[in-house]
């Protein structure tokens, strides 16, 4: 009876902690933790420019008007705002305004913007996606059990000794520019970071007096660490997918404008402005205007990880900032 009491008070004061630390936000706190979120203008303007930008590139059918990959050499290096009769190659002539104007093969860059902004939107989130997937299994693995920590922290350092761009332009001339391939090129990299955030936070969540508790109780390793740990690893995760998803975008864009990433035909940031910098002097609006769209979706991310940071990061609370 004495033991059975005990053990009551044992699994009572671990439910109360269970409540108070390890458990997912009660509906009240979550709103509490959306209203902050949403009150905070780094997230604000992050957020709405981000989805401006998003909107745009769903909309590109009907925003472009024409096709990105139509050629018409008579309208070669247009400048933004001209109005001219586009002769597409299938015979089809009609009045067109170029409002980015054209590059030197006459095609339309306002409608090879937005669509390369799809590009760089799908491999900035699948890149994230992927390298969140990936690196939040290897830090649960290295955080949790003590056995496979120095193996797959040992892995996760020797892939961080090959710089991201090198290993990414050597995997391109390996299996070629597909997306997957880029994709897969990009997100490699980028597991060690976050598989050694996601360590750190494992780390600490484990000396817990609930996890204890769940520990000596029995509680199944996957379910200690799906039900008590990973919901205290959410917040760091999301933010720093933000930054991920910045850098994959960049990384494209760089990728493509050395001429080792989505073949050249395709319509890409990256590859509408190395299209343009042979004639930069003369026609900087080739380079400059789709460079404008690639620094603001990439501040436009690393404004709303800033914000995200600012809010979720107990540390950052405590400072008021």
């Amino acid at each position: 009876m004495i033991m059975t009491e005990a053990s009551t008070v044992h699994i009572v004061a671990a439910d109360d902690a269970l409540a108070v630390s390890g458990e997912p936000l009660v509906p009240a706190r979550r709103r509490s933790l959306m209203r902050r979120v949403l009150a905070n203008w780094s997230v604000r303007i992050g957020g709405s420019v981000l989805l401006l930008l998003i909107l745009m590139a769903l909309a590109a059918p009907w925003l472009g008007t024409i096709d990105p990959i139509a050629i018409d050499p008579a309208s070669g290096n247009l400048l933004p705002g001209t109005r001219a009769e586009f002769n597409s190659l299938d015979g089809n002539t009609f009045q067109h305004l170029f409002i980015m104007g054209a590059d030197s093969l006459g095609r339309d860059i306002w409608s090879r913007t937005l669509y390369g902004a799809r590009v760089s939107l799908t491999v900035g989130i699948a890149v994230a996606a992927l390298a969140l997937i990936l690196g939040m299994t290897m830090g649960l693995m290295a955080g949790y059990f003590r056995r496979l920590d120095g193996i797959v922290m040992r892995l996760m350092d020797g892939v961080m000794a090959i710089p991201g761009i090198l290993f990414a332009i050597s995997l391109v001339a390996l299996f070629g520019g597909s997306l997957v391939t880029i994709v897969v090129a990009i997100a490699i990299p980028e597991i060690p970071r976050v598989a050694r955030l996601l360590r750190s936070v494992v780390l600490t969540v484990r000396e817990e007096p609930y996890v204890e508790a769940a520990i000596a109780l029995g509680t199944p390793n996957w379910k200690i660490l799906v039900k008590h740990i990973l919901p205290n690893a959410i917040a760091p995760l999301i933010v720093q997918g933000t930054f991920v998803c910045a850098a994959a975008i960049l990384v494209e864009a760089i990728l493509s404008f050395l001429g080792v990433g989505l073949p050249p035909d395709m319509a890409t940031w990256g590859n509408i402005m190395a299209d343009g910098r042979a004639q930069f002097n003369e026609y900087p609006h080739n380079v400059l205007l789709p460079g404008i769209f690639l620094a603001l979706t990439v501040l436009a991310v690393n404004i709303l990880g800033d914000g995200l940071r600012d809010t979720l990061d107990p540390k950052f609370n405590k400072r008021g900032v």
